[in-house]
Order: C-alpha cells, then sequence, then structure tokens
C-alpha cells in the first residue's frame, strides 16, 4: 500500500517547488510511477494538477513579501500557452517506455546545467528583446506539456537572464507562470481524453504538497540559493539514473 507515501512526497515536492520556484514536477513524476504504479501518461497527467495547485498556493507568500511580477509573469505564461497545449498533444501520441526514458534524459541534462551554472560566475542580467522572451516562453510550454512538469527549472534562469529579474522575484513570479501552464496542459489532456487517473491520490497529494510549499517558501528565505540547488542536483540525478535504468535497456 503506497498511499502512506503521498504525505512525506507530497511535502518535500511541495518544499522545492516554494523553496526555488520549480523541480516539483522532476520528481512527482517519478514518485507517481515507480511508487505508486502509475503508467508514464497518467503520472505526467496528475504531475500536472499537484504542481499546478501547489505552486498557486505557493504563489501567497511570495506576493506578501512582494516577490511576484504579476504583469511579466502572465505576460511570460500567455506566450507558452501554445508550447504547452502542443506538447500535451503530442505526449499522448508516445508510448509510456519513451516518455519514461526521455524523461530521465531531461532529468541528467537539468542537472549538469544546473552543475554548470554552479561552477561558472553569474553573468550581469541582462534584459533580452521579444523574440528570446517568446521563444523562451514557448520552450517551457513545451516541456510543461509533454513531460508533465511545471518548467520552473527553465523559468526561473529564463526570468533572471531573458527579463532581468532578482533571484527572489523570479522564484516568486516562477511559481504563477508554473500554475497558469500546468492549467493549460492539464486542460488540453482532459479534452484529450485522459483518464485513468487516481483522483484522491492526487488530492491527497497536491494538499500536503500545497502545504509543503508554504513551508519550503520560508526555508528558502533562511537557506541559501547555493544550498537548495545543490541538494537539489543530486537527488535529481539519482532519480534520473534510477529511471534511465529501467527505461533505457527496455527499449534497446
Amino acid at each position: 500500500m503506497a498511499w502512506p507515501w503521498a504525505i512525506p512526497l507530497g511535502l518535500l515536492i511541495g518544499a522545492v517547488l516554494g523553496a526555488i520556484g520549480g523541480g516539483g514536477a522532476i520528481l512527482t513524476v517519478p514518485a507517481l510511477i515507480y511508487i505508486f504504479g502509475q503508467g508514464a501518461g497518467a503520472a505526467t497527467t496528475g504531475a500536472l494538477i499537484i504542481v499546478g495547485l501547489t505552486s498557486l498556493v505557493g504563489v501567497i507568500p511570495h506576493q506578501r513579501d512582494g516577490n511576484v511580477r504579476w504583469r511579466e509573469g502572465l505576460t511570460f505564461a500567455l506566450l507558452g500557452i501554445a508550447g504547452a497545449a502542443a506538447g500535451s498533444i503530442a505526449s499522448v501520441r508516445v508510448p509510456d517506455t519513451v516518455l519514461t526514458a526521455a524523461f530521465s534524459v531531461l532529468m541528467l541534462v537539468v542537472a549538469a546545467v544546473m552543475l554548470r551554472r554552479l561552477r561558472g560566475t553569474r553573468p550581469d542580467p541582462q534584459r533580452k528583446g521579444w523574440l528570446a522572451v517568446i521563444a523562451t516562453a514557448t520552450a517551457v510550454g513545451l516541456l510543461t506539456g509533454f513531460f508533465g512538469v511545471g518548467g520552473g527549472f527553465a523559468i526561473v534562469p529564463a526570468l533572471t537572464l531573458v527579463l532581468g529579474f532578482s533571484m527572489p522575484a523570479a522564484v516568486g513570479t516562477s511559481l504563477l507562470v508554473i500554475s497558469i501552464n500546468a492549467a493549460t496542459a492539464l486542460g488540453t489532456r482532459l479534452l484529450g481524453g485522459t483518464g485513468g487517473l487516481d483522483w484522491p491520490l492526487l488530492l491527497a497529494f497536491s494538499v500536503t504538497a500545497a502545504a509543503g510549499s508554504l513551508l519550503g517558501a520560508r526555508v528558502g528565505k533562511r537557506l541559501g540559493p547555493r544550498v537548495l540547488t545543490i541538494s537539489f542536483v543530486v537527488l535529481m540525478i539519482a532519480v534520473g539514473l534510477l529511471m534511465a535504468a529501467g527505461s533505457i535497456p527496455e527499449l534497446l
């Protein structure tokens, strides 16, 4: 009986989202697959529900601290809607094994990029043109729709490097963008007839994750972003290797 795991996993995933403005679905999808025994399609759809609701709740404490830029966040999210819809349509046409293998590769690539950013020096944030903003928002939307991820691991650096946000503002605004992207991708999937969702489990997972996001926002203010990022990267590498070991040999 895997249900008791929904509470600690929900708290962990919510805390990650609340603290660093992303990464929740990177953990949610493998949890739903390997601990709760769901297929990749149901898991990526369920992750959209959990991460979308959790991000929406997580906006609250960041808004209180003045770290949510509503105009820019709404614009970024609206620009990514087309990508989220297209990614969702493409995802339902891909076999579960391929989706799981691709997700494991995505996790390892993201971990490598994050490690590289930690080792290098951060460039001064500079605002880029609207073409760069549109391309970035569309790419994040595609990731959201196809993999069932909120895209926070891409949104936060995009907001800092493309729109020139400070890190606290990027984290808070990222949660707003994630909630909108997740709602768009979920709506597209449900209209396409996605079934087999364990709604009681998803509700329990979402409630505990929402509570964790409130806790994560407080923890993120106390711990430095470097400590949080390193811990998250280590976890991503471990889970990514686990998923790759289970899915890639099956493809071959």
